[in-house]
């Protein structure tokens, strides 16, 4: 069976480099020390999410980051309501930029759907400037 994930907006990042310097602070932790991120709706699909899914980031329009999911914790807000904590492994694979358009909540996407991940073999590799990735994503060049 093909691992089943999540693709979210990362609100508030402008580059990759935001999201990880968010983590990076721990003010994402929680009591466990792991980066987690909160959300209103609990996924009906849990237990194919928590087999190996991961939550994709979209960044300005672009999926451009993936983590593992390691398990959903119920969070109660100060206003009292329940909430689904997104427990993630702490590192994060960046993926081949793909175009995403704006959505709000979260989605499921499906494995056969979702971004590769850019191989630690390119990682020595000179990022391209942000506007060069996303236009060549956008014409389908990865």
């Amino acid at each position: 069976m093909d691992n089943l994930n999540l693709v979210k907006l990362c609100v508030g990042a402008e580059t990759l480099g935001d999201l990880t310097a968010w983590q990076a602070s721990g003010r994402s932790h929680g009591p466990d020390g792991l980066p987690r991120h909160i959300t209103r709706m609990w996924p009906k699909r849990e237990a194919e999410l928590t087999k190996g899914g991961s939550l994709y980031w979209v960044i300005k329009g672009m999926i451009l980051a993936r983590q593992e999911i390691i398990r959903l914790d119920e969070v109660i807000g100060e206003d009292g309501i329940r909430r689904c904590a997104i427990v993630l492994n702490p590192e994060i694979h960046q993926t081949a930029p793909t175009p995403r358009r704006a959505f709000q909540g979260w989605r499921y996407l499906q494995a056969e759907d979702a971004p590769i991940d850019i191989t630690k073999a390119r990682t020595g590799e000179a990022n391209l400037p942000t506007e060069l990735a996303n236009a060549l994503a956008e014409i389908g060049v990865r």
